[in-house]
């Protein structure tokens, strides 16, 4: 079969604009040689590349490898096997007869089967069959072998004779599902919300495709949320492994439902303008990126686990100090940048749309600057400090004594000109043995006092307070994107546990409650009533696109925190006791100032001690640091957001 030839994709430059890359980090200077060495890594890898099969063809080898199905009915198979003595296809089609289609040795440890179609023009393997590789190894060893390259495999069935070994089947529908509804544009802020498609149904199994796509996605639209992540999409055998345990690179997982399914969901998310991106783990090869983006639909990728690819150590018994030695030393892995920024390059050229996000802790310079100007081409890092930094006051510190200034820094510390995605809570934190936000601010009393008839309880007042003021601050001061992981937008309850043996196969913990949040006598809703005011709040003024946060005021004695971002003033009255009444603030503009956000809505299950009707004229003078300022009243724990009213006089 004659591929049709592609235009040469454009290649990186042959030099680096490295001084675009110093004018955002100065410090970089003192690195040139190093920068340029690997730039010169990136563009001999480039060449190398073009120079074999080119970088098109590499890119989409799932097109030639694998067992697929002409048009005509013709089943094509290629597979790489240099050590094998033979390889034969066999299945449920031919009753397993082993040596019936053997495979043709080719050039570069190839193989290939061409199996012609019946006489009725219909494949000779029909739709969903079990096939299986048999290889002869060097020494005439006889190994059951699924392909790499398989698109579809399953479980089989409790008590079938083949244990829990996957079985791949031929996936050629007669009528197979296309994709009809265009991306949406890429958003200029990104909301994501996280998810795993088999925890997403408050009942003990396993979620499907179509159980999300009809219950979850229309929660998402509603919430605010302009892009979903999507973990544990990429086959893996042990579901308890939380997706990270990859064992087929071109398969959609089959414990959700099929391929088809998964287009289904990707197209409803897009015709609610949501994109979506897929978790991809380490290891990865060019061609799994353009399969999910050209095959799926998916809009774009979050590397899971950079930093062990970046560096030799991996990261393990490593503090990162922040010394500049530390990024351009003998212990980073060049081939891994050189992959990395290469992939990126790829992405990015041949679908312009495509968003990349590095999970990336070490704070290297450069990557998410663009590889033609001498970075690894990310669009955005994860700003992995921040849920760090709420898990490490919430287990050891009372928010008395929370030191403002330092939240505000840590918020704050991130690379120029390289853009951040903030969220408060991991996902790791909702797994069995720590607690999520809620649970560490609420714990046990969300058993008994999260009802809106049961008595009032200051804990469950003080966490919900603490959890809206948590989530509107990271979203608003500490990046440039904002993520939330699926159920802890309304503060869900416990943990996140995966059947396993140790807890006797148990579904109970594997799933997200949203049956809480529809309970209207539930406290639950008012969390998830603030999270899509927070976002709707967001798309219309756009403050995470709008440049970095310009902090006025972080007073340690009054605990109090106010900056300006996106035109908005912030406010955070951090403080557990005591109120302030016209409590000044400096403003950049003049003008007149109302409330758009307020946490003490009592929507948000707050006490309403904040008039939203009120107007605050600004008053001209220097005062911290700005040009105006105004007056308002800030109640304890709580947050207000201010926007200027366009045209108003001073």
């Amino acid at each position: 079969k004659v591929l049709q030839l592609q235009p040469a994709m454009e290649a990186p430059p042959e030099n680096p604009q490295l001084e675009e890359l110093f004018k955002f980090d100065p410090y970089l200077r003192g690195y040139e040689t190093e920068l340029r060495r690997r730039y010169n890594c990136l563009r001999s890898e480039w060449r190398r590349i073009e120079e074999a099969d080119g970088i098109e063809r590499l890119s989409h080898g799932y097109r030639e490898f694998g067992v697929r199905v002409d048009p005509d009915g013709t089943v094509r198979c290629q597979e790489w096997a240099p050590n094998a003595q033979a390889v034969y296809l066999r299945g449920d089609f031919n009753n397993w007869h082993e040596d019936q289609y053997p495979f043709e040795k080719q050039p570069f440890g190839k193989w290939t089967l061409v199996i012609p179609p019946k006489p009725d023009g219909k494949p000779a393997i029909e739709h969903n069959s079990v096939i299986k590789l048999l290889i002869i190894g060097p020494q005439g060893q006889r190994l059951d072998r699924l392909s790499p390259w398989a698109p579809y495999v399953t479980r089989p069935p409790k008590g079938a004779p083949s244990g829990t070994v996957y079985e791949q089947r031929l996936w050629n529908p007669p009528k197979p599902y296309k994709l009809n509804v265009p991306r949406p544009p890429v958003p200029a802020s990104l909301r994501i919300y996280e998810a795993h498609v088999g925890i997403s149904s408050p009942e003990e199994r396993v979620a499907t495709y179509d159980y999300f796509r009809e219950s979850v996605l229309p929660r998402v639209r509603d919430l605010g949320y302009n892009c979903i992540q999507l973990m544990a999409v990429m086959e893996h055998a042990y579901y308890a492994s939380f997706g990270y345990q990859i064992t087929s690179f071109f398969a959609a997982s089959s414990r959700y439902g099929t391929p088809c399914e998964l287009k289904q969901l990707i197209d409803a998310a897009h015709s609610m303008g949501i994109i979506v991106l897929l978790d991809i783990v380490l290891r990865f090869l060019l061609s799994n990126l353009t399969w999910w983006i050209e095959e799926y639909g998916f809009d774009g990728f979050r590397f899971d686990g950079c930093m062990s690819m970046l560096y030799h150590h991996h990261g393990l018994n490593h503090n990162f100090s922040g010394h500049y030695d530390e990024y351009f030393g003998m212990s980073v892995d060049t081939e891994s940048l050189t992959y990395l920024a290469l992939a990126n390059w790829l992405l990015h050229k041949a679908h312009p749309f495509v968003i990349t996000v590095a999970e990336e802790v070490s704070g290297l310079p450069g990557l998410c600057r663009p590889v033609e100007h001498g970075g690894y081409g990310f669009d955005y890092r994860l700003a992995m400090a921040v849920p760090d930094l709420w898990i490490k006051l919430l287990k050891g510190v009372p928010d008395q004594d929370w030191d403002v200034a330092k939240i505000c820094f840590e918020l704050e510390n991130r690379r120029y000109g390289e853009k951040a995605i903030a969220y408060a809570e991991s996902h790791d934190q909702a797994l069995v043995g720590d607690k999520t936000i809620a649970f560490w601010l609420m714990d046990k009393e969300m058993y008994t006092h999260m009802s809106t008839l049961s008595d009032p309880s200051l804990i469950i007042d003080r966490g919900i307070a603490l959890h809206k003021m948590i989530r509107l601050i990271t979203h608003a001061l500490g990046g440039e994107g904002y993520l939330n992981f699926i159920g802890n937008e309304f503060g869900h309850p416990e943990w996140l546990d995966f059947p396993r043996l140790g807890n006797g196969e148990s579904y109970y913990y594997a799933r997200r409650q949203f049956n809480l949040v529809d309970d209207k006598l539930l406290r639950y809703q008012h969390l998830n009533n603030f999270d899509a005011a927070m976002n709707l709040a967001e798309a219309r003024f756009g403050w995470l696109h709008r440049g970095p946060g310009y902090i006025t005021r972080k007073h340690n004695g009054d605990k109090v925190v106010a900056f300006e971002r996106g035109g908005l003033l912030f406010a955070f009255n951090w403080h557990w006791a005591s109120s302030f009444t016209d409590y000044r603030l400096g403003v950049a503009e003049p003008g007149r100032y109302r409330i758009v956000l307020n946490t003490d809505r009592p929507e948000f299950g707050g006490h309403n001690r904040v008039d939203e009707n009120t107007q605050f004229f600004t008053q001209p003078g220097d005062f911290d640091g700005r040009g105006n300022s105004l007056q308002l009243y800030l109640p304890c724990r709580c947050a207000v957001v201010l926007a200027r009213e366009d045209g108003a006089a001073a």
